[in-house]
C-alpha cells in the first residue's frame, strides 16, 4: 500500500498539521475577535460565568491544537529534510517555510508558557470569587499578560499563514549570492523584538481588533519585503 511509506507518513503529518492548525488558529481568532470584545461589553456575572465554564473548554482545544500543530509541523520538516536532503532549506521553499515555522514556534511557546499559565490563574480567581472569596491579587496582571501574548500570536499568525502558502506558490530567485546570514539577522531582529514585547511590553496598536489586523498586515509586508530584498 502506497500509504504505508515515507510519502504516506508525510501526508499523515501534513493532514494532522492542517487539522490541528485550523482548530488552534480558529480559536485564536475567536478569543481575539469575538470573546475579548464581548467581555468588554458584557456584565460582570455573565463574564464570570464564561470564565468558569466556557473559557476552560475553549482553552483545552486551543492549547492542544497548538501542541499537535507544532509537533506535526516539526516532524514534517524533519521528514522533508531526511527525504530530499537538508539543502532543501536553502531553497526558496525552505527560506519561506522556515520563516513561517519560526513564527509558529513562537506562537506555540506563547500558548504554553504564557497564555495557558496566566489563564489558569484568571480561571482560579473567577472560581474563588464565585465561591464567595476574594479575587487573586495578581489576576489583573495575568489577564493583561495573557492578552498581550494572545494579541502577539494573532499578529504573528498573519505572516505565518502567508508563509505556509507562499512556500509552494511564490518562488524566490535564490542564487549562490543569496545573503543567508543577512536575511537571518534581519528576520531574527524584527521577530525577536516583537516577541520580547509580548513578554515584557505593552499592546500598543494591538489593543484593538483593527489595530492587531493592521499591524499583522504591516509585519507581513516588512518580512516579505526583507526576504525579497535579501534573496
Amino acid at each position: 500500500m502506497e500509504i504505508i511509506s515515507v510519502d504516506g507518513w508525510y501526508l499523515l503529518l501534513r493532514w494532522i498539521h492542517f487539522l490541528a492548525g485550523i482548530t488552534w488558529i480558529g480559536l485564536l481568532y475567536y478569543f481575539n475577535f469575538v470573546q475579548g470584545e464581548w467581555f468588554k461589553e458584557t456584565d460582570a456575572p455573565a463574564k464570570s460565568a464564561a470564565i468558569q465554564k466556557l473559557v476552560p473548554r475553549a482553552l483545552w482545544w486551543f492549547r492542544w491544537g497548538a501542541m499537535f500543530t507544532f509537533l506535526a509541523g516539526a516532524l514534517t520538516l524533519i521528514t522533508k529534510g531526511m527525504q530530499v536532503g537538508w539543502g532543501i532549506y536553502e531553497s526558496s521553499w525552505g527560506i519561506v517555510i522556515l520563516t513561517g515555522s519560526v513564527l509558529g514556534t513562537l506562537m506555540f511557546l506563547n500558548v504554553w508558557l504564557i497564555i495557558w499559565p496566566k489563564q489558569q490563574i484568571v480561571i482560579a480567581s473567577a472560581n474563588q470569587v464565585a465561591d464567595g472569596g476574594d479575587p487573586l491579587p495578581d489576576v489583573a496582571e495575568c489577564t493583561a499578560k495573557a492578552g498581550l501574548a494572545s494579541r502577539t500570536n494573532t499578529l504573528f499568525s498573519i505572516p505565518m499563514l502567508l508563509s505556509m502558502g507562499a512556500a509552494s506558490h511564490y518562488p524566490l530567485n535564490v542564487t549562490v549570492e543569496t545573503n543567508y546570514t543577512g536575511l537571518f539577522w534581519v528576520l531574527a531582529i524584527i521577530i525577536g523584538l516583537i516577541e520580547i514585547n509580548a513578554v515584557i511590553g505593552k499592546p500598543g496598536p494591538m489593543a484593538t481588533v483593527k489595530g492587531v489586523i493592521t499591524s499583522g498586515v504591516v509585519l507581513t509586508v516588512i518580512l516579505f519585503g526583507a526576504i525579497d530584498l535579501l534573496v
